[in-house]
Order: C-alpha cells, then structure tokens, then sequence
C-alpha cells in the first residue's frame, strides 16, 4: 500500500505539471508552425524563454521584497501590484529586442513575446505546485489554459502594439514602448481582480487571445509579402545601375556628383561601396525570406560575414554625415535593419 502511495502521488503531480505547463508551450510551438517565414530561429525562442524564466524569478524575489517591507497582504499584492511589476519585467527583454532592430514584423514580436511569457508561466506554474501540492486538476487546468496565457498573450500584445507605433514613428521612446505596455497591465489587472469566476475567467482568455494572435499573424504576414515583392524590385534595380556602370546618367548619379562639393572625392566612393553591400545584403536576406516562404531554409552565402565586416568599416570611413546624406537609398526602416540583422546571424 505505502509503494503504491509513493509512485501515486508523484504521478499525479506530473498530470498537475502537464495541465500547468504543457498548453501554452503546445500555443508557442502552433505559432512557429503559422509563421510560413520562420523569422524567430529556435535559438532565439529559447532564448525569449530563458528571459521569461529571469523576469518570474525577479518578480518573485521583489515580490517578497515588497510584501516583507511594507506588510502587502497577498490578496493586494496579487490584484494590485503583481500586474504591474511582472508586466514590466517581463517587457524589458523584448524592449530590449525591439530598440535593437531585432523584431522586424508583428509575427515575430507576437512569438517572442508569446515566448517570455510562456517562460514567465513555466516558473510561476512550477512553484505553485510545490506550494499548493493538494490543489485540485481543475486549478491547474485554469493556471495552464488561464493565467500561463494570460502572461503569454499580454506580454504578446505589447510587442505587437509596440512594433506598430515603432513603424509609423521610426523612432523608439515613450510613445511606442508604453502604450502597448499599458494594455498589457490592464489585461493582467483585469484578470487578477476576479470580476467573474475563475473558470469563466479561463474560457475568455481562450476565447479571445489565440484569436487575436492568428489574425496579427494572418496581417501581418501579407503585410511582409507586399514589402518582400516591392522592396525586392527597387533593390535590384539600383543595384544593376551601380554594377553596371551606367549611374552617372541617372538621377542617382547627378545626386553622387553633387555630394563631391561636400565630400572628398575618396569618401564618395567609399560611400558608392557601401551603397553597393547595403543593397547586396539586403537583396540576399529578402532572397532566403521568399525561399522560405517556399518550404526552403537555405543559408546565406559564404561570403556574408566578409561583406558585413566590410560594411562596417565603411560606416567608420563615411561617417554619420555620410550614412545620413545616403539616407534617400538606404532602407533604414526597422524591417531592413532586422533582415540586416537575419542575415548577419546566419
């Protein structure tokens, strides 16, 4: 009887785990599936997961911190300032990603920040068990399919909004970083101040964030097709004139003659140069996005990390007054910074 005892309760402890953790990492896996241009490498999923676990366990240790300190009860704790704090954690990774030209469309902002928050889950999920090891299946179906994509979903949706107004402001401040993070406190504050039960509580999460997210997907994928097509053809096009030799009598040209007044004749050629690997890098990272759109995951030339060590020195050579007066041809909106990024990463 005591045997049995023994390999029961470890049993049932693994189906708890199971209900708390399995749902929402089966979602993140579905949502690397849905992406047809697999801009998130699995390195980089891990890595968002690894960030979500670093901001649960912050949280938790400030979270005691804070309680010790100024005596919160835990129901106040939980409905007031736990939303705040884990928002904020968990959204300095991927702010972090998205202020560094990392995150290139909403497809991949929602999987990392899907990512972080599955992380985030994972842990949390984890020490509930060891502190509430009597609780029932049905608490654990509500922690996996509730509050795991809760933490999933919000920390999802301020990366989307965040992408957004980061396109449309071409800068990053305050502006495009808090109003996504503001939705997702509200969301998690929503949630934690238990207006309707927790189970009904669960069904809307259900009901409403895995919706939401395939449609950021489905929008956001003809949204990188239309720029992969466009920006593809103007690429190549500059690209030719330059090879060719025939830039002088083009308005491309007459722009370059008119920077001699202004630069030394050398700076303009090395300005010519790294026009030429911008373009070169950019065509072949738009090149893997359209084949793997295709169901082929072919790597980069062989000669990639030459061409970028090049381009960096050029930057060097130019300077910032030349990066800036080449700002008319250089595509420097955070989607050709992040397939800059792509393609350096291999």
């Amino acid at each position: 009887m005591t045997s049995l005892l023994v390999l029961t309760i470890p049993a049932e402890l693994l189906l708890k785990g199971a209900f708390g953790l399995l749902p929402v990492f089966a979602f993140l896996s579905l949502l690397l599936v849905l992406d047809s241009f697999k801009l998130v490498r699995f390195r980089s999923v891990l890595a968002t997961i690894a960030a979500g676990i670093v901001s649960a366990i912050a949280a938790m240790i400030a979270g005691s911190l804070l309680s010790d300190s100024f005596d919160i009860p835990f129901s106040g704790y939980s409905r007031f300032i736990a939303p705040v704090l884990e928002e904020l954690l968990k959204a300095s990774y991927l702010f972090y990603l998205l202020r560094t030209e990392r995150i290139g469309f909403s497809v991949d902002g929602a999987i990392c920040g899907f990512g972080i928050g599955a992380g985030f889950a994972a842990v949390e999920n984890i020490w509930y068990i060891q502190v509430m090891p009597d609780a029932s299946l049905l608490t654990w179906l509500i922690r996996g399919f509730g509050t795991a994509f809760m933490h999933g979903g919000t920390t999802a949706i301020a990366a989307v909004i965040a992408k957004t107004l980061g396109e449309q402001h071409r800068h990053w401040d305050a502006r495009t970083l808090l109003p996504g993070l503001t939705a997702a406190i509200a969301i998690h504050l929503f949630y934690n101040q238990f207006f309707v039960s927790p189970v009904s509580a669960t069904v809307l999460v259900l009901l409403t964030l895995p919706m939401l997210l395939v449609y950021v997907f489905q929008r956001s994928e003809r949204v990188l097709r239309r720029w992969l097509h466009v920006g593809f053809d103007s690429d190549q096009e500059l690209l030719h004139m330059i090879v060719s030799g025939n830039i002088s009598a083009t308005p491309v040209g007459a722009y370059f003659q008119s920077l001699q007044t202004r630069f030394r004749p050398e700076t303009v050629v090395d300005m010519i140069c790294y026009l030429r690997l911008h373009l070169e890098l950019t065509i072949q990272a738009k090149g893997i996005l359209i084949m793997r759109e295709a169901g082929f995951d072919i790597p980069p030339a062989p000669d990639v990390r030459e061409k970028f060590a090049e381009l960096r020195a050029l930057t060097h050579t130019i300077g910032r007054t030349g990066r800036l007066a080449l700002l008319p041809f250089l595509h420097t909106s955070g989607r050709a910074l992040w397939q800059l990024h792509m393609l350096d990463q291999g």
